[in-house]
């Protein structure tokens, strides 16, 4: 709640003004939510609910999701052979591995947008099936364009189309929340992916819509502690 129902004001934001209805929460981690809420039930095909009060008092929540997201990052950059080299960089450098790859990404795009890198290189993300919008448990993951290259800068365009699909699932929940009815306008993202600049850019560049973050980095733990205390008579309410 504290993350969808954030003031924004000032930022000249679309959901500036307007019902928290306009805004998606999407928590992305391991997995990936997409929390929004509407004034009236919205069956939504594919997507979870409507649930009443769920998450917002008063409001009908729908949630769609993505069963891997953190969770692919990480396998397909791990199980690549250069992420032994990867690893030894980032070291070195005192990096993380992402932000060492979001980093070698700037170095190889030279004038480019960073999106173009991948037009030959597609991921489909499924490798864990699909939850949200095509509901297929039995959909696999594929990777088309590889090369026999086996170095950094092919690990580092496929971690990059790996994210890119990771978005473009996204979009296609967000489109399919849309025809069912919802008025989305801005996304608000909390999560350990969230602090990966990449990540949050794709989304935006992807979606065509503006990404809030929040002030605070830990807004799920922050969040799980608040209702923990609540629940256990520590305080009489989340405010």
């Amino acid at each position: 709640i504290g993350v969808i129902g954030a003031d924004v004001k000032g930022h000249n934001l679309p959901c500036e003004n307007q019902p928290i209805t306009s805004r998606v929460a999407m928590i992305c981690g391991t997995s990936s939510c997409h929390m929004g809420v509407s004034e009236t039930p919205i069956f939504v095909p594919g997507v979870w609910g409507p649930y009443f009060s769920a998450m917002v008092p008063g409001l009908w929540l729908n949630e769609g999701g993505q069963s891997a997201t953190g969770k692919l990052i990480d396998h397909v950059v791990r199980g690549h052979v250069a992420f032994p080299e990867l690893q030894s960089k980032a070291a070195a450098s005192a990096h993380s591995i992402y932000t060492y790859l979001n980093s070698h990404l700037d170095l190889i795009k030279k004038s480019l947008p960073v999106g173009f890198l991948t037009v030959d290189l597609h991921v489909w993300p499924d490798f864990h099936g699909n939850r949200s919008p095509l509901t297929d448990l039995t959909l696999k993951g594929m990777v088309v364009g590889l090369t026999l290259s086996r170095g950094l800068d092919e690990l580092a365009l496929i971690y990059l189309a790996t994210i890119q699909a990771i978005a473009l699932g996204t979009r296609h929940i967000l489109e399919t929340m849309q025809a069912a009815g919802h008025r989305i306008n801005t996304l608000f993202l909390c999560g350990g992916l969230s602090k990966n600049p990449l990540f949050v850019q794709m989304h935006a560049d992807i979606t065509g819509k503006p990404v809030v973050l929040s002030k605070e980095v830990e807004s799920v733990l922050v969040g799980a502690a608040i209702l923990g205390a609540c629940a256990s008579g520590d305080f009489a309410s989340i405010q």
